[in-house]
């Protein structure tokens, strides 16, 4: 179970990573364009916006890492709880997407993480 949870919060922590890529360097390309459904001069005039979300979402990938390669489960918590938080905001005031694209895979990561560790207490 615990590696199982584990391959859930790597897959988490890379996929913020590739966030990070796409909003800070891809968010004013024909790429970026493509995948967030902008024009040209939306994704120029959001570009400073995009970058700093994308940091963030760094941030959040830098803190799963961390969980994984420490081993703490606190700190897995935490973060995994961040994103579904996250996920939640951005669904309901950016896109709905975002609640099925990030939110459910950092909770079904946490829910992971949570019962294998409970299930560790009780071996």
């Amino acid at each position: 179970m615990k590696l199982f949870a584990s391959f859930f919060v790597l897959f988490v922590a890379l996929s913020h990573v590739g966030i990070l890529i796409l909003e800070m360097f891809y968010w004013d390309h024909p790429v970026g364009q493509r995948i967030f459904a902008m024009t040209p001069e939306v994704s120029a005039a959001s570009k400073v916006l995009a970058a700093n979300q994308g940091l963030y979402n760094g941030f959040l990938a830098a803190g799963l890492f961390w969980g994984l390669l420490k081993n703490r489960h606190d700190v897995k918590v935490f973060f995994l709880s961040c994103v579904v938080v996250a996920g939640i905001y951005g669904g309901a005031t950016a896109k709905l997407s975002i609640i099925f694209t990030q939110g459910l895979p950092a909770l079904i990561a946490l829910v992971l993480v949570l019962l294998s560790s409970s299930k560790a207490d009780t071996d």
